[in-house]
């Protein structure tokens, strides 16, 4: 390879970025927007969840009961319903997404036998959200029923403490808050990742064809693999910068926890690099148009990445099948790493498996890019 013919595509490349909006759009603006949006929008945590209560009994013990979840920072009580359809009501419109329903006879059940029952009402139209609100809610009943049992337990005067045969003593390692963020925010840098590389280098090539200049590159003694390296490398140095910015916002900003190496990350991150400059040169080279080279490398990258990369959800719970087929998604093995290092701070040998995914990704795609740009205009 002649350092000179690669140094004047390399520059040729940057002027022609820097003169074109779109591109610089792309690569300034649009990781800022992803990384907000997305960081912001994207959360699995539920807190302040709106509840309607319906006291049937009027209570103290009622009343106890609605503080507890008041207390919790999982629930909000935002509505005291008078009847059964005015929690409907609340329900149907949107106001509320779960009901608690106190019975008129919760304090003599309580007094009685220690044990009353109350009714929760929960709008399931999205099932995560109520499997999570079921949970929480279960949590802040046993809560309070304990309270009950130990306060019914002393006027009994029976012993407080009953011998449990078994006892789980948890740890939470790595994400100790139990925080989505700390694991959708490292993913979403994938994200990102893959949808600005494509986007710019899938403008390469079918940029040179639709401005007309493809003859003139043509003519020139400048091979192919020069054109390849020489078109990517500003690109690379651009990905290094947004990468740098995305990371920094993730642990400075969102306060992601990162426990890896700096060294780690960025032999992964270029690597990753690599890997989607490629497709998205590739799919300059193939398509000519830069609408359609844009529209398919956004196919290619943001679908996968986002549905069967594992950024959200959960590989192992897919079915077996499409388990097989996201052996084939490159951004699988990046978003593994990236959470490993910013979550577990793991070594570079402990990721050796995806990375040798990733390098033979990477020589796969530029072999295939290197194939198919020809210096001819048929």
């Amino acid at each position: 390879m002649n350092l000179r013919r690669f140094k004047a595509i390399a520059v040729k490349e940057v002027l022609q970025v820097w003169r074109d909006p779109r591109s610089l759009m792309i690569a300034l603006l649009l990781p800022f927007t992803q990384m907000f949006l997305f960081g912001y929008g994207v959360n699995l945590d539920l807190k302040h969840l709106p509840v309607c209560t319906l006291d049937r009994e009027g209570s103290q013990l009622s009343q106890d009961l609605f503080k507890h979840f008041q207390a919790s920072q999982y629930f909000s009580i935002t509505r005291n319903a008078s009847s059964y359809a005015d929690v409907i009501d609340a329900i149907n419109h949107g106001t509320c997404g779960f009901a608690i329903v106190v019975p008129p006879d919760f304090s003599e059940r309580l007094n009685d036998t220690g044990a009353a029952s109350v009714q929760a009402i929960i709008d399931a139209t999205d099932d995560n959200t109520a499997n999570i609100a079921y949970g929480y809610a279960a949590a802040v009943v046993d809560g309070y029923s304990n309270n009950i049992t130990v306060s019914w337990l002393d006027r009994q005067g029976k012993p407080l403490q009953q011998p449990q045969p078994m006892v789980v003593q948890s740890r939470v390692w790595f994400n100790e808050d139990l925080e989505s963020r700390n694991f959708i925010i490292p993913g979403l840098v994938a994200m990102i990742m893959a949808l600005v590389g494509a986007q710019l280098t899938s403008l390469t090539i079918s940029r040179e064809w639709e401005r007309g200049t493809m003859e003139l590159l043509v003519s020139t003694p400048v091979k192919p693999s020069e054109v390849m390296l020489g078109k990517l490398a500003p690109y690379l140095l651009l990905g290094w910068i947004d990468a740098a910015f995305c990371l920094a916002l993730a642990a400075m900003w969102f306060g992601v926890p990162y426990r890896g190496t700096l060294f780690a990350l960025f032999v992964t991150t270029s690597l990753f690099l690599v890997v989607v400059l490629s497709i998205g040169y590739l799919m300059s080279v193939v398509i000519r148009s830069q609408v359609g080279a844009s529209q398919i490398a956004l196919l290619v990258t943001m679908l996968p990445t986002t549905l069967l990369s594992g950024y959200i959800f959960p590989i192992d719970q897919m079915p077996k099948a499409i388990q097989g087929i996201t052996y084939l998604i490159y951004s699988r093995y990046y978003v593994s790493i990236v959470k490993n290092l910013f979550l577990k701070g793991v070594s570079l040998v402990a990721l050796s498996t995806p990375i040798l995914f990733l390098v033979v990704y990477a020589a796969a795609v530029m072999f295939l890019a290197a194939r198919a740009f020809r210096k001819r205009l048929d």
